[in-house]
């Protein structure tokens, strides 16, 4: 937690209020304080995070541009007072001592993972060593025995509605989870229903005429891009998916919002949220314009369609600040940035609450993975 300081201000403004309540006026007179030469004109602003966890994505950006992002770069953080929090009491009072133990020595091993300090110090990427308790250690069929520990019985338990609240697969991109999402999905009961969207050309000013000729909507259909739902959307009744934009942030429906899918329709999708403060609320889904912000795209095209992606498994990124009891890390390639595996390993609570399927060269499981930590981040906590 990072606590501005600032100097008692010394200008006084005065508003005055008249509120009708039950046909009576009555009048308020609110007074607050402003300085122009104080940051944030005057207010205590508390910001609060954590550093080991995966920082500010710069697109094509390098470590330097990486870190110069980060609040801890900024001029104001000569101005912020460090208080740090020292005890977890949600999970540590009124449970066992030996219990009370177990987290803390997990927690322990979690900040050393994010500080790298696991396997000697690092800085920058590090291969390190995981211990063998946390490792699925099927060698005959192990991306199964993963999916197993995740989603143990899920034709007898996908009915109910806590069963995917709390447990998710995670890799760190993209193309993994879809092959994971596409796996438990033909897995899953019931009648497929899909979904295709409307891709077409942004216009711009000077048009795009030729454009029209050389991408057509076939080719646009083709695009997988990163924060877009896919131009074929597969679904079937019960099955967990993730919003992935703000339709009505005051209900909850927020991007990175879990639901599972009650009905559907040709034009709207039913779902009842899963996750949040808003569990158990039923909402309409509807088919939306989304615009793609990677910039690597040499043309400005919007798709047509749900919000939604099947999360069965999601990668590191999005599942950082998703509560879990049970987690699979599946590292078919590496981690990538820094904070990526601290984030992952700190989805759960318990150390049992986890396993990994590390993945080779050859395709082999291993216990070693990479570890990617930027410690100029830590020079000024």
């Amino acid at each position: 937690m990072y606590l501005s300081e600032i100097e008692q201000p010394a200008i006084t403004l005065l508003n005055d209020l008249d509120l009708n309540v039950d046909n009576y006026t009555i009048s308020i007179r609110i007074s607050w304080t402003v300085r122009s030469d104080v940051l944030f004109g005057g207010k205590v602003i508390v910001f609060g995070g954590d550093f080991r966890q995966i920082l500010l994505v710069v697109p094509n950006g390098g470590r330097q541009e990486i870190v110069n992002t980060s609040l801890c770069s900024s001029y104001l953080w000569r101005k912020c007072k460090l208080l740090s929090l020292t005890r977890n009491i949600r999970l540590t009072v009124g449970r066992p001592s030996f219990e009370v133990e177990e987290i803390n020595n997990f927690a322990k091993w979690l900040m050393d993972v994010g500080e790298g300090n696991v396997g000697g110090s690092n800085d920058g990427e590090a291969i390190i060593e995981i211990p063998p308790d946390l490792l699925i250690d099927s060698t005959s069929n192990p991306i199964s025995s993963l999916v197993d520990f995740v989603y143990p019985s899920i034709l007898e338990n996908y009915n109910d509605r806590n069963y995917f609240s709390n447990r998710a697969i995670i890799a760190p991109k993209n193309e993994v989870v879809h092959e994971i999402n596409d796996r438990l999905l033909a897995l899953f009961p019931g009648e497929e229903k899909e979904y295709f969207s409307s891709d077409s050309l942004r216009p711009t000013e000077d048009g795009n005429a030729d454009q029209q000729k050389i991408y057509s909507p076939d080719v646009l259909n083709g695009l997988k891009v990163s924060g877009l739902p896919n131009h074929r959307l597969v679904l079937k009744v019960g099955v967990p998916i993730m919003l992935l934009r703000n339709i009505d942030q005051r209900n909850g429906m927020c991007n990175g919002t879990r639901l599972k899918v009650t009905k559907l329709y040709s034009r709207v999708i039913e779902a009842e949220i899963i996750s949040g403060g808003n569990i158990g609320s039923r909402t309409f889904i509807p088919r939306i314009n989304l615009v793609p912000s990677d910039r690597k795209i040499p043309f400005a095209f919007q798709r047509r369609q749900f919000p939604i992606v099947v999360c069965f498994a999601m990668t590191i990124n999005k599942s950082q600040g998703q509560p879990l009891s049970k987690v699979g890390l599946y590292l078919r390639q590496p981690v990538f940035t820094d904070g990526q595996l601290y984030v992952a390993l700190s989805r759960v609570t318990r150390r049992d609450g986890i396993k990994l399927l590390i993945l080779d060269n050859e395709g082999r499981p291993t216990n070693k993975t990479m570890n990617v930590v930027y410690k100029e981040i830590f020079n000024d906590l």
